[in-house]
């Protein structure tokens, strides 16, 4: 792993096995299971031969959904579920394998008839989504995948558009062709919130952002943080779960280092007497804080006693004491906090729906919203807005017209998974995914030119692009092929604007030499 995803840990190997070790050992004495641990102990307790028998013998029929997401930990637990495979089912589409990077493999899928043998494969091809000259398109791009179930998909669908490729001159370019398509759909009754962006990665829409607000045209991102990601919601959630668990320090150090004066080192000496009064909050009572927090400190031993002695099913008025205590150091913390603070709103509602504390901190987890979003302006033009978003967080979803942006080798795929076969395969196979989420239209946008980053901004200094590898000369016949900024003429049109500029030019430099 060093060797090959880390080489400069390469000097540190010593050093990382004994943090490695620290960890586990820590984690143990705080009584916690980090993401891994949920797999380890799940494949522990199959693989222990009376543990195992009593949970197989709990089920007839197991069924997987988004097979093709799942890691090897995950398969091997499969196994131990179902050693003969009966009654096994499993459902994916090896073409939308796209997350490596969480360690999911498409070989679990592509290998599951060999790994269980008497499979019967059923391919489920009818696409009930796009237009036939979409779907002509994009079975030609999987079928470039050197290894897959061959699967053609069809639909019953009239005919409808050829998917456009179209040449940008830059991002400008780029961002001034997606507004007016965007506008000119919306116009003809496509409302935007039918329509999205998609994009390999998060930092490749700040140009159209920026036209975008400059336009009054709203959207909406996804693919930034998830909503259990973002810090505030990692700040509510402290309470909950110190109060669940005391001996969490993670929580415990978050908490209380919001508080002002109260560092890491301070946090730990807090929680450690904690964790001498068996969990009491009212251990704290007597504590001497820093000066600035003196003010606020009462307060929070109060909230924390308070918590712990309401019963664990009133999770949604335990946030609510919560939020309402942790409000005012939002506010210090965080510029522009309106946002943050309807966020915490809703996963106080959402509270509501779990029967205890246990539960929701367990969902949250395990199960977490995918996003978390925010207006980039004031919603205007009748509460309607425009999807952006990458395109792994675009999978599963679908618009009716769709636009892909940054098409440019480098970008799709993107220049960071060209490092072996098998990382261009999942680039080929998420390119694919991002065409498919169309319904009626499809925009392949491709800028030929980019300028050269510096820190602070962009230099003058540019470079051309090439399209995409994964559209090779022969699929381009899939496609409308065009021009961003190609200039339509009329029929009786005999010269473009551009050339009686160029001839008048012309002629007022002959007529100098008279």
């Amino acid at each position: 792993m060093l060797a090959g995803a880390f080489p400069w840990c390469k000097d540190y190997t010593a050093e990382l096995k004994r943090l490695f070790h620290d960890y586990v050992d820590r984690k143990e004495a705080t009584s916690v299971l980090d993401y891994d641990d949920l797999l380890l102990f799940w494949r522990g307790l199959l693989a222990d031969e009376r543990a195992g028998k009593k949970v197989r013998e709990r089920f007839d029929c197991v069924l997987v959904d988004e097979y093709q997401d799942t890691n090897r930990l995950q398969s091997e637990i499969l196994r131990l579920l179902r050693p003969d495979g009966k009654g096994l089912t499993v459902v994916g589409d090896d073409a939308q394998s796209i997350y490596s990077f969480r360690a999911a493999t498409v070989r679990n899928i592509l290998d599951f008839p060999r790994e269980f043998p008497g499979t019967t494969v059923v391919k489920l091809e009818q696409n009930y989504r796009s237009v036939p000259p979409i779907l002509e398109a994009t079975n030609r791009i999987i079928a470039q995948a050197s290894e897959r179930f061959t699967k053609n998909l069809w639909t019953a669908r009239e005919s409808g558009e050829l998917p456009a490729l179209v040449t940008c001159n830059d991002e400008d370019d780029q961002a001034e062709f997606l507004i007016e398509r965007i506008l000119e759909h919306r116009e003809a009754g496509i409302d935007l919130k039918r329509q999205a962006v998609l994009f390999r990665a998060s930092h490749h829409s700040m140009v159209l952002e920026a036209e975008l607000a400059r336009h009054n045209i709203p959207f909406v991102k996804y693919g930034g943080l998830k909503f259990v990601e973002t810090a505030h919601v990692k700040d509510l959630m402290a309470f909950l779960r110190l109060v669940e668990n005391p001996r969490d320090l993670v929580a415990g150090s978050r908490l209380l280092t919001l508080l002002p004066g109260i560092g890491p080192k301070r946090a730990l000496q807090l929680m450690d007497i904690l964790l001498s009064a068996g969990g009491k909050f009212d251990a704290w009572d007597c504590v001497k804080v820093p000066r600035a927090a003196e003010a606020v400190w009462p307060k929070l031993v109060t909230l924390m006693v308070a918590l712990a002695e309401m019963p664990a099913q009133e999770v949604a008025s335990q946030l609510h004491l919560a939020r309402t205590f942790y409000a005012p150091l939002l506010d210090e913390k965080f510029d522009g906090t309106a946002a943050r603070q309807r966020d915490l709103e809703q996963l106080e509602q959402l509270a509501g729906r779990f029967p205890d504390r246990a539960s929701m901190l367990a969902e949250i987890a395990l199960d977490p919203p995918t996003t978390a979003e925010d207006w980039a302006g004031d919603p205007l033009l009748d509460e309607d807005y425009l999807v952006l978003s990458t395109i792994h967080s675009a999978k599963g979803l679908e618009w009716d017209a769709v636009y892909v942006i940054h098409a440019s080798d480098g970008n799709i795929p993107s220049d960071m998974a060209t490092g072996s076969p098998a990382q261009v395969e999942e680039e080929l196979r998420l390119f694919y995914v991002a065409l498919t989420r169309a319904k009626d239209w499809l925009y392949i946008c491709f800028p030929q030119r980019y300028f050269h980053a510096y820190r602070g901004g962009f230099s003058d200094q540019y470079g051309y692009a090439q399209l995409t590898r994964f559209l090779p000369k022969g699929l381009k016949e899939s496609f409308h092929c065009r021009v961003a900024a190609a200039l339509e003429l009329d029929d009786d049109a005999k010269e473009t604007p551009s050339a009686l500029v160029r001839k008048s030019i012309r002629a007022e430099t002959k007529a100098m030499w008279s």
